[in-house]
């Protein structure tokens, strides 16, 4: 195997003051660890900390019953408080450039009371951030607000269905009644749980696949400051978790589950109003596929067509099914439809072999030799058509690790959608699987060349034997090889890249991820881009739950 494995740097601690002014109230009821805090009385006093001008005044002390050492990855527990901020103890150098907050996202509290939830995408969503400025590094969380989480809180159940919960009716009555709802809208969760995007007018909007489940946040402060509406009459229950998002536009595809296809819209900076681009119908199935999330290029909108199709039947079902909201359906084929930003025109809908993906990575227009674009390139994390990945997020088998390797196959599956009208595309592998140990997931690249011809991607690998992605991968897709950081037990959430400015080469800068220990405990990590080596790492003052994306907040 040609990947090659980064043991940590030498690393000095470094800690000083932060130049900010803000404050957070901390709850009595969350100083402790002892009992949960979402299962403590929330109190009406509160205590203040500040942030002063020239120091910090440091949020309230961890102690050792703050943090779980029982052996079990905080990944996959409840976070242990609602909300925390402070600056953190940095080991090695930060790179004095990287000034900006780093926003992910992802589910964070899987229980309310002594009922658990069963998947990795129902928990109720935690934001986290990390603030860089000048070599220091501040670190919060908080819990987003959703109407989801409000409800749940305040009636101690579920009140919205997840991505695979449902609430349990008192009788048929309200049972019919919720079945109703469904088709409504109105119980479907606003829980977003997913991802943080930065709009080209400087609003930060987190997201997850129900429509109304888009919110917008400070992200100063990680307040939830309301319903981001769309002020349209596309209507709608669900869309891309994952859209396109620009200084210039917001582009995502509609799933329509009446007339199956997709609807194609775009959104510009400082509106709330969608506008179609072109619609695409769907050529197999009885359903449009799961759509979380497509690329573009400079021209094109590529809109993924895949034989795991929503299913209303599963929807209505109270208890989740194999597939949860989806079934799997080869006989109806695989297929990528390629859109023209600037017309809606379809220029390219071609069959291909079977495939399985959750997120894409990027895609660029092929030219031929007189500069003519012939095809396009789509590059993805493909499971190799393997449904099974579902079911191995259930949280059982993810907190029930045995040393057994169970994690399915993936690989960095690159489509070939020719543009002259020939009927069939290709999907390949990029590179040889065992670069990344057969292991591929949460995708970044530098932006910079979001829609065009690129050269490195970071996600996450695997070194066998494993439940669950435990490495961060560099891949070269022009040498077709891989670099690959891993620390015994631990588990890296999304690697996101971050550009030095004035950058030239396409990976100079740093890529940021959250770590979680065997140990319980937890640390943001910081690699060079190019090296792919560690520079810097900040401990948590405990371990978070698994987060699953982010985006990059630039100071201004």
């Amino acid at each position: 195997m040609a990947s090659l494995a980064f043991s940590p740097a030498n690393k000095a601690p470094v800690s000083s003051p932060v130049r900010r002014e803000t404050s957070i109230t901390h709850r009595r009821g969350f100083a402790k660890a002892s009992l949960p805090w979402w299962r403590k009385q929330r109190s009406s006093e509160s205590q203040r900390v500040n942030f002063a001008t020239e120091t910090l005044v440091s949020a309230p002390p961890v102690t050792t019953e703050d943090v779980d050492h029982s052996g079990k990855l905080a990944a996959w527990t409840s976070i242990q408080r609602e909300r925390w901020e402070g600056e953190l103890v940095v080991e090695g150098n930060i790179p004095l450039w990287l000034k900006g907050t780093y926003l992910r996202n992802g589910p964070g509290l899987w229980h309310i009371d002594d009922y658990n939830f069963r998947h990795l995408f129902d928990g109720y969503a935690t934001l986290v951030r990390l603030s860089f400025n000048n070599g220091h590094l501040i670190f919060g969380h908080r819990q987003i607000e959703s109407a989801a989480y409000k409800a749940a809180m305040k009636n101690r159940r579920l009140c919205y269905r997840e991505f695979s919960e449902v609430p349990k009716p008192d009788s048929f009555l309200s049972y019919v009644g919720e079945l109703a709802s469904l088709f409504s809208g109105t119980s479907l969760t606003d829980n977003a749980n997913t991802g943080v995007v930065k709009l080209g007018d400087g609003r930060v909007v987190c997201l997850t696949e129900t429509i109304k489940g888009s919110i917008q946040i400070n992200p100063d402060t990680l307040d939830t400051i309301g319903k981001f509406e769309y002020n349209d009459n596309l209507g709608g229950l669900i869309h891309s978790a994952h859209p396109i998002v620009t200084e210039t536009e917001f582009v995502t595809l509609l799933p329509d589950l009446v007339r199956p296809g997709y609807t194609v819209v775009r959104m510009e900076p400082g509106s709330n109003e969608r506008k179609v681009i072109g619609r695409v119908n769907c050529r197999g199935g009885p359903a449009p596929g799961w759509v979380h999330s497509f690329p573009v290029t400079e021209h094109y909108v590529i809109v993924p067509e895949m034989p795991l199709r929503y299913c209303a039947q599963n929807l209505l079902k109270a208890e989740p099914t194999p597939l949860y909201k989806f079934e799997w359906h080869p006989e109806g084929g695989s297929y990528v439809h390629v859109v023209c930003k600037a017309s809606g025109r379809l220029v390219a809908s071609v069959e291909v072999p079977l495939y399985l993906t959750f997120h894409f990575i990027n895609a660029y227009e092929e030219v031929d030799e007189d500069g003519r674009v012939v095809a396009v390139i789509a590059d993805c994390c493909e499971h190799n058509a393997d449904t099974s990945i579902l079911d191995k997020l259930r949280l059982h088998n993810l907190r029930s690790y045995t040393g057994i390797d169970t994690l399915p196959d993936a690989r960095v599956g690159r489509f070939r959608i020719p543009l002259d009208g020939t009927p069939v595309g290709e999907l390949k592998a990029a590179l040889d699987p065992e670069e990344h140990g057969r292991g591929m997931d949460m995708c970044s690249i530098n932006p910079v060349y979001l829609g065009k011809k690129y050269r490195y991607a970071y996600a996450s690998g695997a070194r066998r034997p494993c439940n669950f992605p435990n490495t961060l991968t560099k891949i070269d897709l022009v040498k077709k090889k891989a670099k690959n950081w891993h620390e015994e037990g631990a588990v890296p959430s999304e690697p996101l890249f971050v550009a030095r400015p004035g950058a030239v080469e396409e990976d100079d800068g740093v890529v940021i991820s959250m770590i979680s220990c065997k140990n319980g405990e937890g640390y943001a990590l910081i690699l060079d881009g190019s090296s792919f080596e560690e520079i810097a790492r900040a401990k948590f003052p405990y371990g978070l739950p698994y987060g699953l994306h982010g985006c990059w907040v630039p100071k201004e």
